[in-house]
C-alpha cells in the first residue's frame, strides 16, 4: 500500500516542499529511504521503529521504501521523522485520513514517540502562503516561532499518539496564535548600556554617527582602553529593529539553530565576534552544502572583529564583497546561493604588537619595522572600505572613577532616531523605485549616484576636498565615503547642507589613510 505525506525541507536559508512516499510491500522486513538522505535522515529508521512501537502501534512487517521526493535535492536533518511516521502507519492501514494531504507534517521523533524541535520552522511557515495546505502540523516548542509569521494556520503537537488522534479529531486542536508587535515589545531590551562606559567623549560621538548613518568603523587604541566594551555597546544605540528585520534575523537564526530555549523572535540586534582563528568558510559562509556565516548571522546587526590584524589574510580579504555588495553569493556545481549580509562592521585594534605606540605615558617597545609590518596586516583595499577611523586613548583615573553619571544609550539613541529619520525622507523616492538605489536605508548605503544627488557640496567645502584628495592622497572610495559621513554629520546637526565643519570632521575620520601607509 502506498501513502504520500508532505513535508518541507531547508536549502540555503529558503525552504521547499517535499513529498514524502511511503510503500509497503512484500519481502523481506527491511526500510530502504531514497531521495539524497543525509546520515540524519538514514538514521530516521531506527527512531522511528521505535517511536511507532512505544507509542501502541505496529511497525510495517514487510519491505518499506521511503521516498523523499524531489529526488535530486540533498535532504537534511532529522525533521521529517514525524512525516515518515505517519506515512507507514497509514501505508499499514493503522490511520486513515483525509486530512494527511492537508497539512505539512514537521517533527523529530524520540524513541518513546514525543517530539521533539526542529530548526527553520519559521522559514517554512513564511513558504506554506505559496503552496495548497491547509496548514503546518510541528512540534509544541516550535509553535510561537512558526506562528509569528502569520501566514499560516499552526497546529502544535507533543507525541505521535497526539497527532494520530488529530487526524481523526481534528477539533481537538486549536490553530496557535500570538500577539506579534506585543512580543517584539516586550523583549526588545538590552542588558548592558552606554551609562556603563566612563570617558571617552570623543569616541562616543564617532560610534553615535557611525549609528546614525550605519557606517563601518576602526577602532584603534592600547589594551585596557574600552574598544570591546564600546563595540558592545554600540547595537543599544542603533534604531528598534522593525517587525520585518525581526522576522528576517529569525528566520536566519531559526534555520541555523541558534534560537535560545522558549526564544521565539529575535528582537534585538544581532551582535557576532567571531574568534580570530576563525576560517573564510565560518566567516562568510559556504562549505559542500552551503551554510550561512558569521556576516549573514550579523545581518540587520553588527559583526565585531576584535584584534582585526590576528585574523588570516585570506579570511579579511573575503569581507570585501559582503561589506560592498552586502550579500554573499555561494556558487557551486548544481546552484548558487545568496546570503543577506547587511551589517554595521565593527573592528579593534592596537596600534602595534605591544599596543603602547603613540602613548605619552607608556614607551612603545616595537621597532619601527616591528609597527609597519603589524600595521601591513591590514591591506588598504579593506581599510578603504571602512568610514570611520577612531582612536581611543587609555582611560585616565580621574575618569574612570567620575562620579558624574555617563550619557545612556536611551538618550544617544534619540538623536540616533532622529538622524535616521532624516534618511528615511531623503530616500523614500528612491525606496519606491528599485531602479533609482532602493533598498537604501542609511547613508552608509548610498550608491554613487546618490552620494552625487545628495551629497553636493558648496565653493569652500569642495575646496576643502579638493585639497584633503590632492594632499593626503585619498583613493575614489575614500572620497564617496568622505561625502557620506559628512551627510550623516550634517543629518545629525539638523543641517540640509553639508557644512565646512561637517567635511573637516569626516576628513578627520580617514586618519589611518594619511598616516597607515606613510
Amino acid at each position: 500500500m502506498l501513502a504520500k505525506i508532505y513535508s518541507y525541507g531547508i536549502v540555503g536559508l529558503d525552504a521547499y516542499p517535499v513529498c514524502i512516499e511511503v510503500d509497503v510491500g512484500r519481502g523481506l522486513p527491511s526500510t530502504t529511504i531514497v531521495g539524497l538522505p543525509d546520515s540524519a535522515i538514514r538514521e530516521s529508521r531506527e527512531r522511528v521503529r521505535a517511536a511507532i512501537k512505544n507509542s501502541g502501534f505496529d511497525y510495517a512487517s514487510g519491505r518499506v521504501t521511503i521516498n523523499l521526493s524531489p529526488a535530486d535535492t540533498k535532504k537534511e536533518g532529522p525533521s521529517f521523522d514525524l512525516a515518515i511516521a505517519l506515512g507507514i502507519l497509514e501505508a499499514t492501514g493503522q490511520i486513515s485520513s483525509p486530512l494527511l494531504r492537508q497539512y505539512a507534517i514537521l517533527g523529530e521523533l524520540s524513541l518513546d514517540g514525543k517530539i521533539q524541535p526542529v530548526r527553520g520552522a519559521l522559514a517554512i511557515a513564511l513558504s506554506l502562503p505559496t503552496s495548497p495546505l491547509q496548514g503546518l502540523i510541528l512540534p509544541q516548542a516550535n509553535a510561537e516561532e512558526s506562528s509569528i509569521a502569520n501566514q499560516a494556520a499552526i497546529y502544535p503537537v507533543t507525541s505521535l499518539q497526539q497527532v494520530v488522534y488529530f487526524l481523526h479529531n481534528p477539533e481537538t486542536i486549536k490553530p496557535f496564535h500570538v500577539s506579534t508587535e506585543s512580543l517584539l515589545n516586550k523583549i526588545n531590551h538590552y542588558d548592558i548600556d552606554f551609562s556603563d562606559v566612563h570617558g571617552q567623549i570623543h569616541v562616543k560621538r564617532g560610534l553615535e554617527i557611525a549609528a546614525a548613518g550605519s557606517h563601518n568603523i576602526l577602532l584603534i587604541g592600547p589594551p585596557g582602553s574600552g574598544k570591546s566594551m564600546l563595540a558592545k555597546r554600540l547595537p543599544t544605540i542603533l534604531p528598534d529593529m522593525t517587525l520585518d528585520e525581526a522576522l528576517e534575523t529569525t528566520k536566519i537564526h531559526s534555520v541555523m539553530g541558534l534560537l535560545k530555549s522558549h526564544q521565539s523572535l529575535v528582537a534585538t540586534r544581532p551582535f557576532r565576534s567571531p574568534h580570530h582563528t576563525t576560517s573564510d568558510v565560518a566567516l562568510v559562509g559556504g562549505g559542500s552544502t552551503p551554510k550561512p556565516g558569521e556576516v549573514t548571522l550579523s545581518h540587520n546587526g553588527v559583526l565585531f572583529l576584535d584584534e582585526l590584524p590576528e585574523f588570516n589574510r585570506s579570511c579579511l580579504e573575503s569581507l570585501r564583497q559582503p561589506l560592498e555588495d552586502r550579500c554573499v553569493t555561494i556558487s557551486r556545481a548544481v546552484k548558487s546561493l545568496r546570503f543577506p549580509a547587511q551589517f554595521m562592521f565593527v573592528a579593534s585594534m592596537n596600534p602595534c604588537y605591544c599596543g603602547q605606540f603613540g602613548n605619552p605615558r607608556v614607551p612603545c617597545k616595537c621597532s619601527s619595522t616591528q609597527v609597519q609590518k603589524y600595521r601591513a596586516k591590514i591591506s588598504g583595499p579593506l581599510l578603504d572600505r571602512i568610514d570611520i577611523h577612531l582612536d581611543v586613548p587609555a582611560v585616565n583615573y580621574t575618569e574612570l572613577m567620575g562620579v558624574r553619571p555617563a550619557e545612556s544609550s536611551a538618550q544617544i539613541k534619540e538623536r540616533v532616531n532622529q538622524a535616521r529619520a532624516v534618511q528615511t525622507e531623503r530616500f523614500r523616492d528612491d525606496n519606491a523605485c528599485p531602479a533609482n538605489g532602493g533598498g537604501t536605508i542609511a547613508n552608509a548605503q548610498m550608491s554613487h549616484r546618490q552620494v552625487r544627488k545628495y551629497c553636493e557640496l558648496g565653493k569652500e567645502e569642495n575646496d576643502l576636498l579638493k585639497q584633503a584628495m590632492t594632499e593626503l592622497n585619498f583613493s575614489a572610495r575614500a572620497h564617496d565615503k568622505i561625502l557620506k559621513v559628512s551627510r550623516t554629520i550634517a543629518d545629525w546637526t539638523g543641517s540640509k547642507e553639508i557644512k565646512t565643519e561637517h567635511l573637516a570632521e569626516a576628513i578627520g575620520y580617514r586618519s589611518l589613510d594619511r598616516d597607515w601607509w606613510g
